[in-house]
């Protein structure tokens, strides 16, 4: 006998092709936003990108701050899915650092981003306009100094980092290479870059090494 859908089958349908569409949507406003910027983002240019009605992204965000929003959270994901989970697998300490180093550059070298990284980009377009969005960013990156400074913190107490290194200023240090690197790639182009930044992590890491 021939299923007939219920209410419920077709709400669900509803539900999964307005995920589908939000998705879809996110992926390619995050791109847009690693090459115009946050701001250069809009609900109009994502409907013509997309083939999406603009109503239909409209609905899906409300508002173009929301938009923002939602592409800062996939790209937070996106970092901790290509950066701290993979990092994990080293113990703890010095040898996570290494490993962190090592992730975070190949994700800001390997094409993620069709603009290079948003929150490298955002931390700059966003610091001096007050509102959700920067406090996103802010939060994002404060994390990520948190974690940097966690890990050394934890070579510190396992005895591979010197004791008098201060952790809140290697996490500054180490977190200006890669920011570096990710500026200077988009700007000039080329490897130069990344083979500076790895060794300038490297070479930071090594003073500290104990």
């Amino acid at each position: 006998m021939q299923h007939q859908s219920s209410p419920e089958d077709l709400g669900d349908g509803r539900r999964a092709r307005g995920a589908r569409t939000r998705q879809r949507v996110i992926a390619e406003a995050v791109q847009l936003a690693s090459v115009e910027g946050l701001e250069g983002l809009s609900i109009a240019n994502l409907a013509a990108r997309t083939g999406t009605a603009k109503s239909s992204v409209h609905a899906t965000f409300g508002s173009k701050e929301q938009l923002q929003l939602a592409v800062l959270e996939s790209t937070r994901d996106i970092l901790i899915d290509k950066v701290i989970r993979p990092s994990r697998a080293a113990p703890r300490g010095y040898l996570r650092l290494v490993t962190l180093g090592d992730a975070w550059l190949a994700y800001l070298e390997d094409g993620t981003f069709d603009g290079g990284c948003i929150l490298s980009s955002a931390s700059a377009e966003m610091d001096g306009r007050p509102g959700m969005v920067r406090d996103a960013v802010a939060s994002a990156m404060r994390n990520w100094l948190d974690l940097l400074a966690l890990n050394i913190r934890a070579a510190i107490a396992s005895g591979s980092v010197d004791p008098s290194t201060d952790p809140a200023q290697l996490a500054f240090e180490l977190n200006a290479i890669g920011m570096a690197a990710n500026w200077h790639h988009q700007l000039f182009g080329g490897g130069d870059a990344f083979r500076l930044a790895r060794s300038a992590w490297a070479n930071l890491l090594e003073r500290h090494h104990v």
